[in-house]
């Protein structure tokens, strides 16, 4: 397990390097067997601690939050063909996976220019409280048409900056 471990720390081994070589035929290894074993145990002394603070329970569950919403806006620009990879080439699933990281930046890059320019009123800056910051996100899309018609003026900017 040391072995395993160092090689894991060091960088000189992958991890499903390390996975295939038990997974293939070895699930009865001794190696493998201890590992499973610190696993669990690990994962017992998490689910105790999860149990225990209400602080890491709310902490895991905002960051759930933040993912869920984050998968309703991919849901919402990724439309398109049920939202799914509907091919089977891998050159076509890569560019769809790329439009879709595109729209993604994309839309919290504006966002994220239209949230700075409302803090830059002072009155915004001394209505929002502790709380208020740490709910503000680029993840909105309530302001996003994904189905009209987009006129596209290169001599016009937003003003957003």
């Amino acid at each position: 397990m040391v072995k395993y471990a160092t090689a894991l720390r060091l960088g000189t081994a992958e991890t499903e390097a390390i996975l295939r070589r038990f997974t293939r035929n070895n699930l009865q290894h001794p190696t493998y067997q201890a590992l499973a074993e610190l696993g669990r145990a690990i994962k017992t002394i998490f689910l105790c601690q999860y149990l225990e603070s209400e602080e890491l329970r709310r902490e895991i569950h905002e960051g759930l939050n933040v993912i869920e919403n984050w998968n309703s806006a991919n849901s919402f620009i990724h439309y398109g063909k049920g939202g799914e990879f509907a091919s089977n080439r891998l050159d076509d699933q890569e560019i769809s996976m790329l439009a879709l990281h595109l729209l993604q930046i994309s839309l919290a890059y504006v966002n994220t220019l239209m949230v700075q320019k409302v803090l830059e009123d002072e009155a915004w800056m001394k209505r929002l409280t502790k709380e208020d910051y740490r709910g503000l996100t680029p993840l909105f899309y309530a302001h996003v048409e994904p189905y009209g018609s987009l006129r596209l003026d290169m001599d016009k900017r937003l003003a957003l900056a």
